[in-house]
């Protein structure tokens, strides 16, 4: 029977509601006194036994929470006869619980998620010399594997023939496809987009990076998961001092109804629904400006945030290459032009894309006798002219005589973080294409909005290397900037900057990012990224608008002193009630629920300001 009545809490919440609402309609629209006595009456049995059970759970463990006091003032006010008084109770405690705790287990799933992207099979070399695919458990340190075209990398480990492109997406949050060849680290979880490795494992299981991942978000979810509430904590010395002052008043005046009464009057209605009505509007105005907030422990802690680190892809930049510049060294351009595009459309490679999506509309010829170089480009045929498309590598393999002026121009593309992609027909270079991520539009005012707003550090770190870290970082004016960061080594940064004492939120968009997002005091998702990095985070930018981001702190702070603010109005309405019961002879039990209940408005009304916030500036 307890199981059943915990368990169907919320239905217990709306029954409770839909009586007291019927019990105000009874009474002052239809005039039936008799019914309206009835409702509440029911309202209250009704609403009060999931509040006693948990009452009596805590007196179990020794605990003496609001759940005690709100189930003695339920009795108090069964006994002197007001059920009103009984059932709003009971309904604004249990509606209250309800906001409170319905986002707390919404992270959970993002373990399950993480653990279905994990590799689940290797082609393992055996004795015989032939592979076979075993089993991912099967794999041993020092086993040798091979990873085909698609497959995902089952470990980490270290190439020992063979070469291709792979995905690290997974593990750097990178989009770019990184070449790999003998000696190179390769690590579990990322995919071989084309090529065959054959690898060494250095790292199996849950010592992989991937593996590492998983376990720094459970780490991490299990720590915030044990963060108490205010009210909870509050609680612990209001409870008893009310009880033990109701208790008190007895023995001295054997009053049992001034006993009630104080109980009553002390019950903590506008406390309870003060800090969930303040969230639920705060939340209501974030979700309808893109922004989801998930909770009030969310919003305390982000309200506070001094440090903002940030990934790059997918955050501060769109996350995907555009083409940037363009250098010809030949008079035709419409001619060059014409021939890159019809060589890189026969690639799928994101810098491929990037140029052909830069073309769009450009005539494009018969390609022929089309040759792959892998880690360098493309060479075919086109018009009757070899025309070969790729890296430096490519155009020293072609034996291409680069001018000094064409190397500056390669040069300075490099030094503001352009990946170079050459364009030679016969020998001759063509072109030099400078390809980069582009950066949000308006990241640089939103980020000046977020220093105003008290935010000091502004950090990034990336898988990107450390040159194209720092021209994003002088671009946009952050504070540092870090490059080649892996996900254990973002976490491990995180966890620094919170034992210098900082209140950290970490703002990515990947399946890289969870750990980060997960072990940050507040883990900020863009809204089209991964499920997992959602799911992990503390709030969400819908339709990945950064711009969201001010608005989304400005909330957070704003509601935060609203909460205050209702905490407040709710103790000082009590401690004057208590007060005037014991040095006025005005005070009174009308007197008293009147107060009680237009406190309770009161800090409704408050907190449904925030559903009018707008960021200022």
């Amino acid at each position: 029977m307890q199981r059943m009545i915990l368990k169907n809490k919320k239905l217990i919440t709306l029954i409770s509601g839909v009586l007291v609402a019927a019990a105000y309609v009874s009474h002052y629209l239809l005039h039936q006194e008799p019914a309206a006595e009835i409702l509440m009456l029911a309202a209250s049995v009704i609403g009060v036994l999931p509040i006693a059970l948990q009452a009596f759970q805590a007196l179990r463990v020794k605990v003496v929470s609001i759940d005690v006091l709100v189930t003695i003032a339920v009795i108090g006010a069964f006994i002197i006869g007001n059920y009103e008084e009984s059932a709003v109770v009971t309904f604004l405690f249990l509606f209250g619980d309800y906001l409170e705790l319905r986002t707390l287990n919404k992270t959970r799933s993002a373990i399950r998620e993480l653990t279905e992207m994990a590799p689940e099979s290797a082609l393992k070399l055996m004795e015989d010399g032939s592979y076979r695919e075993v089993e991912i458990d099967e794999v041993d340190i020092g086993d040798s594997l091979r990873v085909l075209t698609g497959a995902k990398v089952p470990v980490d480990g270290r190439v020992l023939s063979g070469e291709g492109h792979v995905n690290e997406a997974s593990i750097t949050g990178e989009a770019v496809p990184v070449h790999k060849t003998e000696g190179a680290q390769v690590y579990a979880g990322t995919i071989l987009d084309n090529g065959t490795l054959h690898i060494v494992a250095d790292r199996v299981g849950e010592d992989t990076t991937f593996g590492r991942i998983i376990e720094l978000v459970e780490e991490a979810q299990d720590a915030k998961s044990e963060a108490e509430r205010f009210i909870d904590r509050f609680s612990r010395w209001y409870t008893p001092a009310v009880l033990a002052l109701a208790f008190i008043v007895w023995l001295i005046t054997r009053n049992v109804e001034l006993a009630i009464t104080i109980l009553v009057l002390g019950c903590p209605g506008a406390l309870v629904i003060g800090v969930p009505v303040s969230n639920v509007a705060g939340i209501g105005n974030g979700a309808r400006h893109g922004v989801l907030l998930k909770g009030s422990e969310v919003i305390h802690d982000f309200s506070r945030v001094d440090t903002m680190v940030f990934d790059k892809t997918g955050t501060l930049t769109i996350g995907r290459p555009k083409v940037a510049q363009v250098r010809y060294y030949h008079d035709n351009h419409d001619e060059t032009r014409a021939l890159v595009h019809s060589v890189e459309s026969q690639s799928d490679h994101p810098l491929a894309r990037a140029i052909t999506e830069h073309l769009a509309g450009t005539t494009a010829h018969e390609v022929e006798q089309t040759d792959v170089v892998k880690g360098g480009g493309i060479v075919a045929r086109v018009k009757g002219l070899r025309v070969a498309v790729g890296n430096l590598a490519l155009m020293r393999q072609e034996g291409l005589d680069i001018s000094e002026s064409a190397l500056r121009d390669i040069a300075a593309m490099e030094q503001e973080g352009h990946s170079i992609v050459m364009a030679a027909a016969d020998g001759e270079l063509r072109a030099v294409v400078g390809i980069r991520d582009q950066l949000r539009p308006g990241v640089q005012d939103d980020l000046q909005r977020l220093k105003r707003m008290g935010v000091r550090h502004l950090v990034l770190l990336s898988g990107d290397n450390q040159g194209t870290v720092d021209l994003v970082a002088r671009e946009l004016g952050l504070t540092e900037a870090h490059g080649h960061m892996l996900p254990e080594d973002k976490a491990a940064y995180i966890k620094d900057l919170q034992q210098q004492g900082r209140v950290v939120a970490f703002v990515g968009d990947g399946v890289n990012d969870s750990p980060s997002l997960a072990l940050a005091q507040i883990g900020i998702a863009m809204g089209s990224g991964t499920d997992v990095a959602i799911e992990t985070s503390d709030v969400v930018l819908m339709n990945s608008d950064f711009g969201r981001l001010p608005h989304a702190l400005g909330l957070a702070k704003a509601t935060a002193r609203n909460m205050t603010q209702n905490i407040l109005i709710a103790i000082g309405v009590v401690l004057v009630l208590l007060f005037s019961l014991f040095f006025s002879s005005w005070m009174n039990m009308s007197i008293g629920m009147l107060v009680h209940e237009a406190s309770i408005l009161v800090v409704i009304l408050n907190g449904m300001r925030l559903l009018r916030y707008r960021l200022r500036g």
